[in-house]
């Protein structure tokens, strides 16, 4: 199987973990990278890797380049990862011993996300279940620009693999917010919802409480508020930026 597999990763200024995520893909018989506008040593980093591709495209959502990289892709069977995450031996181990011949078959992987280096198991970062390994000739993204997912079919089997992927999306408070300004932008240009003022603050209210208390938040200290607090952020702009799209139409 790990010879017929492309996996293909996203990047812009992706260097902090670019190295680590690669070291563990060597094996397989293409990475391809497909990249919007990096300024840092990414495409310096990966270009070290025999078995990388780089291509270049202009970003136009994370589904719509995520198919774009799939079909750029030597490869009919499709693992996607992020820059920031780090395959285990065992995932490794795993997909080795999968069937190429199942190609209606989707996997699933458990992913342990982390802020700043530490493990986190609350706030509705864990259990993190991703369907990241396909075949393209069967299953393929939404165009969604963001909370993009893979569409399946009727015939689609999903399977779970053993081991894990290891996600480092966020060290510190300032990245929490860019992400947070990033992904609200999108989800307003991409949504056709209503929204209020009222709807924004009621539904980040609730995220709060759902994420600090009945997801743990408060068991982890500093970092379960400041994820709990940050989350709610991002609900709450993401509909107030929905509400102000939608007066500027009418």
């Amino acid at each position: 199987m790990i010879e017929q597999i492309t996996v293909t990763i996203l990047t812009k200024n992706s260097e902090k973990y670019l190295s680590e995520c690669l070291d563990t893909l060597t094996i397989f018989d293409e990475v391809l990278i497909l990249d919007n506008g990096s300024e840092d040593r990414t495409l310096e980093i990966a270009s070290r890797y025999p078995n990388v591709a780089i291509k270049q495209h202009p970003f136009i959502g994370f589904g719509p380049m995520k198919n774009l990289a799939a079909d750029m892709a030597r490869n009919d069977w499709i693992l996607t990862i992020d820059s920031d995450e780090v395959a285990s031996a065992e995932l490794i181990d795993a997909i080795r011993q999968l069937d190429p011949a199942n190609t209606n078959h989707v996997y699933a992987i458990h992913r342990l996300n982390h802020y700043n280096g530490r493990p986190i198991r609350c706030c509705g970062w864990h259990p993190d279940v991703v369907l990241r390994l396909y075949n393209r000739t069967h299953t393929r993204y939404s165009d969604a620009m963001v909370h993009e997912s893979l569409q399946l079919q009727p015939d689609t089997k999903r399977v779970e693999l053993t081991g894990e992927l290891y996600h480092y999306p966020f060290d510190d408070v300032e990245s929490l917010i860019e992400k947070m300004q990033s992904y609200s932008t999108l989800f307003a240009k991409q949504s056709d919802k209503s929204s209020s003022p009222a709807k924004a603050f009621w539904r980040a209210t609730f995220a709060f409480l759902k994420n600090y208390f009945l997801q743990k938040g408060f068991l982890y200290g500093y970092a379960g508020l400041l994820i709990s607090v940050s989350n709610a952020n991002g609900v709450f702009y993401k509909y107030m930026k929905l509400y102000e799209k939608k007066r500027r139409v009418q």
